[in-house]
């Protein structure tokens, strides 16, 4: 089993790149349950990262940096959607590949599927191109800091901005250290609340349209679109903030994190099939290169102004 020495070596982006060399080799998903197994890895490491935060220094760092959040978020909005209609990508991907773009990959796009009544093909190519982005991203933002010189602040802001999916945050976070790692951790999580008022906005600008063919919606009880982990994360900051924890449980929590971020990615390596890699083609690939490819320098400009 991979496993085992991969979490020794405690490195996320090999354990994406094993996990994925895996899966194209086999050419199918090893494991039936490597989606939920990295999603409840990803969230408890978050959970546990929350005991080793201030409360205060949370606070502190989602009051100073929410306007660029804010900023990042509603610009890349206006300019993906306007983007979209340069380029004549349909409309439902369009607005799968701004919003993930702008507030939380994978999540953004699952959500967002219905409410912009998206085919499952379109779902498909949105999810498969942030995928690769986010590899690309895991690999490439470490030593783009480093040859950059940027502080652990501004590679932690600049990663939880500008990198679609929290895992790929984390991960890139991680491997520049411990204080980037809770930045990032902290304003991605403002980062991913921008999903609610999106989801509800895009839901008004779809019924504004009249169309006969409304978005489904149940009819019972409407699910929260409230990401599982911030409740949780919440608690475990304000007990870590608190309560005195024995020097051992920091240190545990430490190492639990970064074991469980290095098997969350490994699960989202095991995702990479050929025909993942088959799926991307047409205009959409190069809206969404194109707008990330902007985004990305236009972040890390912005956070070396603010910070």
């Amino acid at each position: 089993m991979a496993l085992p020495p991969l979490v020794l070596l405690a490195n996320p982006a090999v354990a994406l790149l094993v996990g994925g060399g895996i899966a194209l080799a086999l050419n199918c998903r090893p494991f039936a349950l490597a989606s939920t197994m990295s999603k409840y890895c990803l969230q408890t490491a978050i959970v546990l990262l929350g005991l080793q935060l201030d409360l205060g220094t949370v606070w502190k760092l989602s009051a100073s940096y929410s306007w660029l959040v804010a900023v990042y978020v509603l610009a890349t909005l206006a300019i993906g959607l306007l983007a979209g209609r340069l380029l004549a990508t349909e409309g439902p991907t369009t607005k799968l590949i701004a919003s993930g773009t702008a507030i939380c990959g994978g999540t953004a796009i699952a959500t967002l599927g219905a409410t912009v009544r998206a085919q499952p093909h379109q779902i498909a190519l949105a999810l498969a191109i942030v995928f690769l982005m986010n590899a690309v991203a895991v690999f490439a933002f470490p030593p783009l800091a480093h040859w950059l010189n940027l502080t652990q602040l501004q590679l932690g802001i600049w990663a939880a901005l500008a990198i679609h999916d929290t895992s790929s945050v984390l991960a890139a976070a991680s491997m520049y250290g411990d204080e980037a790692l809770q930045v990032a951790t902290t304003i991605k999580l403002g980062r991913t609340l921008w999903l609610i008022p999106l989801i509800l906005g895009f839901a008004f600008w779809e019924a504004s349209r009249g169309s006969a063919e409304r978005p489904r919606m149940n009819k019972g009880r409407r699910r929260f679109p409230m990401p599982g982990f911030v409740l949780p994360f919440i608690a475990a900051t304000t007990a870590g903030s608190l309560l005195s924890f024995p020097v051992s449980v920091d240190a545990t929590a430490k190492i639990l994190t970064k074991s469980l971020l290095v098997v969350a990615l490994f699960f989202v390596g095991t995702e990479l099939t050929r025909e993942v890699l088959q799926q991307m083609r047409g205009r959409v690939v190069w809206l969404a290169t194109g707008l990330w490819a902007l985004v990305v320098p236009m972040t890390l400009l912005a956070v070396l102004w603010a910070t």
